[in-house]
């Protein structure tokens, strides 16, 4: 009979749900998978910060129904994975992310265009009207949830929010370093402040973003391209003894280096939070580990998705949490490449696109 369960629950792993988007948010990941810097499967639909309203559910769905709003997951949690039952884990092994194959766990694609297939990004493709998402890869939220804002608590939010307060544990009185100050850099700006550091340090080179940056919680706002010293003996000067967090926020390997460079050499803490391009090496100082202070990669905050992300929207719901000044433009789905224009000219945050 444990036979014929454990059958049942991997045969429940391909149960799958149509959904009616609502809104998505444009996120770095999106760019990357634009940019081929991510190996994926093409032609597909991007996408993947979304909210949207069950449109139907197919055999043995038995978490959601017609009519609930939900968020879709980049990070799935099948709760039956080596991953999903440790206690500290949650990278969930039926993940599409690395790498990303573009099908659905049953091998098939559920989208195709005059006839021939299209693949899906991360398994929940979210740039569409509609969409079909495996059961583990969406769950339920509060119905007084607004559905033009709160897609941002599919990915951003919880990327960068939980990296500060479930994987860095960020100390009241600590000195913080954030690289890149976009959607997800200031989550963990946001965090930082909630978690009482006493100082922050943003660290982009579109200086755009410094005026937002410091209304959320910087205190000290830098350019690399603007200093006569690399970034990370610029930080050493300004603490002293190096940052007590370093947060990546980029995705790229030089920032990710500064980070590591920025904390201080005996404890301090360095979260990588970007996602590099899929060919990227990080060279490291091996002799700089010996010293004490940790590298530490983080995926979606740390957080169990299916589990945590309702109560982070109820947090937003309660004033608990105010994601809200993320949210810097929306747009009609239909003017998605405007929407791309202005991610790739640093004058959003976030932009969500509403259907």
């Amino acid at each position: 009979s444990k036979e014929v369960e454990k059958i049942i629950k991997q045969l429940s792993f391909g149960h799958l749900i149509s959904l009616q988007m609502i809104s998505s948010g444009i996120c770095g990941s999106d760019d990357h998978v634009l940019k081929g810097k991510l190996p994926m499967k093409f032609p597909l639909i991007p996408g993947h910060e979304g909210a949207g309203i069950v449109e139907s559910v197919g055999d043995g769905v038995s978490t959601v129904k017609p009519g609930d709003k939900v968020l879709t997951l980049i990070l799935p949690q099948c709760k039956n994975c080596d991953s999903c039952l440790h206690p500290e884990g949650n990278f969930c092994d039926k993940q599409d992310v690395l790498p990303c194959s573009g099908v659905m766990l049953d091998g098939t694609c559920r989208f195709s265009c005059r006839g021939k297939k299209v693949y899906h990004s991360f398994r929940v493709s979210t740039f569409t009207e509609y969409t079909v998402v495996p059961e583990i890869a969406v769950v339920k939220i509060d119905d007084a949830a607004p559905m033009d804002k709160v897609c941002l608590i599919s990915c951003g939010v919880p990327t960068g929010y939980g990296a500060v307060v479930n994987s860095a544990k960020v100390t009241p009185g600590s000195t913080c370093v954030v690289f890149g100050l976009g959607g997800v850099g200031s989550a963990i700006v946001m965090a930082c402040k909630a978690s009482g550091a006493s100082r922050i340090i943003g660290v982009d080179i579109n200086e755009k973003k410094f005026l937002r940056a410091k209304a959320l919680g910087v205190t000290d706002c830098l350019n690399p391209n603007k200093l006569k010293k690399p970034v990370h003996e610029v930080v050493m000067e300004m603490t002293g003894v190096g940052a007590d967090f370093a947060f990546e926020a980029v995705g790229l390997v030089d920032t990710m280096i500064a980070a590591w460079n920025s904390c201080n050499n005996s404890y301090g803490v360095c979260l990588i939070a970007g996602l590099a391009p899929s060919d990227a090496q990080l060279p490291l100082d091996a002799v700089r580990i010996l010293s004490g202070k940790t590298l530490k990669g983080v995926c979606l905050g740390d957080y169990k998705t299916r589990d945590c992300l309702p109560k982070i929207v109820t947090d937003y719901l309660q004033d608990k949490i105010n994601i809200d000044p993320l949210v810097t433009h929306q747009l009609p789905f239909n003017q998605l490449h405007k929407a791309l224009k202005l991610y790739h000219a640093g004058k959003t945050i976030r932009c969500v696109l509403l259907f």
